[in-house]
């Protein structure tokens, strides 16, 4: 199990980045890499911040983005543990979008509640 967390703290300009944590007083920078497709990306940077903390920096290369869902995991190289993932959703709308999933089925649930709630009424 690794002693490290990673959170994102923002993704702009094709540069994803977050903040590295240790959970215990650690001696030494942690080794994380970043990977698509089982593939590592290049160009995977950190940097201490002092008190167990370091800057995470992973330039997302052009050549990864096409139409779909892509998701990039951030590994923990020691332990080979998943630490944090990050998708990148582009091209044409998703059919079976998650998201699009999610509204559906509250329409749904908005549609059910007010049909039950009409049935109380009128069977009371």
């Amino acid at each position: 199990m690794s002693i490290f967390s990673v959170s994102k703290t923002r993704f702009a300009e094709g540069i994803w980045e977050g903040l590295v944590r240790a959970s215990d007083q650690v001696h030494g920078q942690p080794t994380i890499e970043a990977f698509h497709l089982e593939q590592s990306l290049p160009s995977v940077h950190i940097d201490a911040t002092g008190d167990g903390k370091w800057t995470l920096r992973i330039p997302v290369p052009a050549n990864i983005l096409s139409d779909g869902v892509q998701t990039v995991l951030i590994r923990d190289t020691s332990t080979n543990e998943t630490l944090e993932k990050f998708s990148i959703v582009a091209g044409e709308p998703l059919s079976e979008d998650l998201r699009a999933e999610m509204d559906l089925l509250r329409a749904e649930l908005d549609m059910l509640k007010r049909a039950f709630r009409r049935h109380c009424l009128e069977t009371s």
